[in-house]
């Protein structure tokens, strides 16, 4: 599986790689995607097979302007307020880390949407993504590159390390900007819902639409799996490491002792918090919790920053083997309700 820096000749190389039925890793602004023809059956297959995935989690169809959004989505089945919600989305909030649900087209097959009869669509924030669906087929399904329900990759060396030989091509386009998947929004039943969150904050969206549905992204655990899910990513547990995590709320970490936790890890959302913890045991962070394993999330406490490194921090952590992660929640604001969705569905696996 080759991997190449993104440059014309490998955007072109990666399109006609997809156009034949390939399957190609490639950079968006919120996670890198694993990319197949939207209307091939058995480019859909493959990407279900490479991952692991099961087939009832849909797809999200990925375009490469809003102009394309017609040939994946019947939009002639929306009502009114729909038709008017989606226009005021698509106009403010694409390109960018955001997902409509929407009634889908006859030419998408039914592997892309898990049987349903709604599409997931999503017009990217970034260029080489948009550029590889132009070239392509116009339309390119994607899931996060990554093995089903382990962390999503936000470099091109997270693609090459889980799914290796199972892929056509990696296009390395750095590091993600945003780190966390797109906010998926249903437009379909009533009042717009959120199935789940993500890049977008929910606060963005309803200053556009008015009051949301937030309760669309619910856990759906293993004795709720009889029909398809609505949208990808929400599953109990999800986006998992490989190291057990737990999630504790705010304070609730301080308690932790360094030395009673021997073996673990600690991840905290800011910097404040992880001084608070080590003064909490009249330790600094450079004294007797040195041989402990600290990261933070943003010093300042910064939603956004800490969203672009959640996923790569707990790479990172995760590849220490600690005996366990323990994680504190981010504040309910901005995208702290994405990261503490991703840090939540991490902690379930047990």
């Amino acid at each position: 599986m080759p991997t190449l820096k993104v440059s014309d000749e490998s955007i072109r190389q990666a399109a006609q790689t997809v156009s034949n039925g390939g399957l190609v890793a490639f950079p968006t602004e919120t996670v890198y995607g694993l990319g197949g023809d939207a209307f091939n059956p058995v480019a859909l297959a493959k990407i279900f097979e490479a991952k692991g995935r099961p087939r009832f989690d849909p797809l999200i169809v990925h375009i490469a302007d809003l102009g394309a959004l017609e040939t994946v989505a019947d939009l002639s089945l929306l009502d009114t307020a729909a038709r008017k919600n989606l226009s005021l989305l698509s106009e403010n909030l694409w390109p960018g880390p955001l997902t409509l649900v929407l009634p889908k087209r006859q030419a998408v097959p039914d592997l892309a949407t898990s049987g349903l009869p709604t599409v997931a669509v999503r017009l990217p924030a970034h260029e080489t993504a948009r550029r590889l669906i132009a070239l392509s087929t116009g339309a390119v399904a994607a899931p996060s590159a990554n093995p089903f329900g382990y962390l999503s990759p936000t470099m091109a060396e997270h693609v090459a390390q889980t799914l290796g030989d199972k892929i056509d091509l990696v296009l390395d386009g750095g590091p993600s900007r945003v780190g966390l998947e797109s906010t998926v929004v249903d437009l379909c039943n009533g009042r717009p819902t959120i199935l789940r969150p993500g890049g977008t904050p929910g606060e963005a969206i309803e200053a556009l639409v008015g009051k949301v549905d937030a309760g669309g992204f619910a856990d759906r655990g293993a004795g709720q799996l009889a029909g398809s899910l609505p949208s990808p990513g929400m599953l109990k547990s999800h986006y998992a490491p490989r190291s057990p995590l737990t999630v504790h709320e705010g304070e609730s970490l301080y308690a932790l002792s360094p030395s009673e936790e021997g073996g673990a890890a600690f991840l905290f959302f800011d910097g404040a918090s992880r001084r608070a913890w080590a003064s909490s045991f009249k330790r600094s962070s450079k004294g007797e919790t040195a041989g402990t394993t600290i990261a933070v999330l943003s010093e300042t406490g910064d939603t956004v920053e800490a969203a672009a490194r959640l996923f790569q921090t707990l790479h990172e952590l995760d590849r220490l083997n600690p005996k366990r992660i323990h994680a504190q929640l981010a504040p309910e604001h901005g995208l702290g309700p994405a990261i503490n969705d991703r840090l939540r569905r991490a902690g379930s696996r047990e």
